[in-house]
């Protein structure tokens, strides 16, 4: 027990990513029916009604009302940056590569997670850290990257703006972490995701209202297949697996936990194998234990 409660930071992020491989696949299948930009405002508004039920049993608030104002501009910031800005660019690398490509790219988030940590938490950056860029980014390139045959010139066998996307993804959800550090100080975290959510809801809604695109994301509502597996990611994403992600910022240090996070990609293999069909060669499967390896490395 003691063991648990001295790592319960650790546990939280190994928890996270079991739950970001399940909404990872969820919301590929959903973005490719009722578009990536649906699925983003939809599933926040599915996931704040989780978060809002279970605040009200667990708090006794039904809203964040006793958050302070402190609590509110980096939460909101993070949840601004993370959601609107990195989610929208992952969900739509999710209809272009697919989700186990992008979720690969997603293992720059430690890296990128530690070099904004060094820079706004002051969060020291040492050699071995590079060393885990290198072997991260060797694992990425070793997975997106193919030789035809002898000989051949080695390219890419992936859509560059599909690789893009991801990366903006990336950035975004690496930043996002390291905001919701300043914006937790001690607060609930189901009540922090709760202002999260809120602050993706807006952004989203502005975005939506200057794109003049209510009338797809009121059509998306009509699709029950495209909508089961909306509802499903949401559970698992906004409500369960953000929550679980600020659990463990709060008790470790944004770099370990965005790190534990990163397993995602050796996690969703199976699934996409045994559930999707998909074909997966061995220089991905040894490029994703490489690239998970380099993110080990920042445990040093």
């Amino acid at each position: 027990m003691n063991f648990f409660g001295n790592h319960l930071g650790e546990f939280a992020a190994l928890g996270t990513a079991f739950f970001w491989t399940i909404t990872s696949l969820s919301f590929e299948s959903a973005s490719l029916k009722i578009g990536s930009l649906a699925v983003n405002i939809i599933r926040l508004v599915i996931g704040l009604t989780f978060l809002s039920f279970y605040n009200l049993i667990t708090r006794g608030f039904i809203l964040p009302v006793d958050a302070s104002c402190n609590n509110w501009i980096w939460l909101s910031l993070s949840g601004l940056v993370g959601f609107v800005f990195g989610d929208l660019f992952l969900f739509k690398s999710y209809t272009i590569i697919g989700s186990r490509f992008s979720m690969l790219i997603m293992t720059l988030v430690p890296p990128i997670t530690t070099f904004f940590s060094w820079i706004i938490l002051g969060e020291k950056l040492k050699l071995f850290h590079f060393f885990g860029m290198t072997l991260t980014f060797s694992g990425i390139a070793m997975a997106i990257f193919s030789r035809n045959g002898k000989g051949e010139k080695i390219s890419l066998k992936l859509a560059p703006a599909g690789i893009l996307y991801a990366i903006g993804g990336a950035v975004g959800q690496a930043l996002g972490l390291v905001l919701s550090k300043f914006g937790l100080k001690g607060y609930d975290p189901f009540a922090a995701t709760q202002i999260r959510v809120i602050a993706g809801i807006a952004g989203f809604a502005i975005l939506v209202s200057i794109m003049s695109r209510w009338r797809s994301i009121f059509k998306a509502l009509q699709n029950r297949s495209g909508m089961m597996s909306t509802s499903f990611g949401a559970f698992f994403g906004p409500f369960l697996g953000v929550s679980f992600s600020l659990i463990s910022v709060k008790y470790t240090e944004a770099g370990i936990a965005s790190t534990i996070m990163a397993l995602v990609p050796i996690l969703i293999i199976a699934p996409a194998v045994i559930l999707y069909k998909q074909k997966v060669t061995f220089p991905e499967i040894i490029g994703a234990v490489i690239s998970v390896g380099g993110v080990a490395v920042f445990f040093l």
